[in-house]
């Protein structure tokens, strides 16, 4: 683009545009408030829900969604994300929340997330991020993109998904059936999965594990 907006073509650029979904008004204003300094990123909108989320990216005119995680009741975020990236040309999604375990970030990852930040970064780094995700190209947290290399590096000790959500429910207190039938596994797949956990983490117990993966950044705090 050259100076003034302008595109080489002599039309004005309407610059990147953008949807917030959040379901806190005073996040939503904050992000509003900081990227509209910014003469080339325009807020078309906002939502308050995942679902709503999902409609509004639909109508055709977002380049970048900004998508929390956790929305109360109803879809959350990865969910949302997944829906909306399944679209043909549909706008990218760039995570802005305050959660960076695995147990966050994989699914939002897998479900084709462009960008993950926290809520914590500095406007500048917000601001490069929605650049970077208009752009088709990935922009992690320090903290995200440290332990997927570690991941990468060590791929015998890292927890899979499954694994990964399986330890999330034994440290909200849920006992094996119980656990079994929230991810609709028999009662054996989830003591395999245990097994596995255990030794990957080098643990022997279920509280030893949890202790180890809220320490690891695994599962969330």
């Amino acid at each position: 683009m050259s100076e003034a907006g302008m595109t080489d073509t002599g039309l004005t650029d309407p610059g990147i545009r953008l949807l917030l979904a959040d379901d806190h008004p005073i996040v939503r204003a904050g992000l509003r408030a900081v990227l509209e300094t910014e003469a080339d990123l325009i807020v078309v909108d906002e939502a308050a829900t995942a679902e709503a989320a999902v409609e509004r990216a639909a109508v055709g005119d977002i380049d970048v969604v900004l998508m929390d995680l956790q929305f109360g009741k109803g879809m959350g975020g990865a969910e949302a994300t997944a829906q909306i990236t399944a679209r043909h040309d549909a706008p990218r999604v760039l995570i802005v929340t305050t959660y960076d375990s695995d147990a966050d970030t994989l699914p939002a990852i897998e479900a084709g997330a462009t960008g993950y930040l926290l809520k914590d970064a500095p406007p500048e780094d917000l601001v490069a991020a929605v650049r970077t995700a208009a752009a088709g190209r990935t922009t992690l947290a320090p903290t995200v993109a440290d332990r997927l290399m570690n991941r990468l590096r060590l791929p015998s000790t890292a927890l899979t998904r499954r694994e990964t959500e399986v330890l999330g429910l034994v440290a909200d207190g849920l006992s094996n059936s119980a656990i079994a039938g929230n991810l609709h596994l028999t009662e054996g797949t989830v003591k395999s999965h245990l097994a596995r956990i255990f030794v990957k983490l080098d643990v022997d117990s279920r509280t030893a594990a949890v202790a180890a993966a809220t320490s690891l950044g695994i599962i969330r705090r």
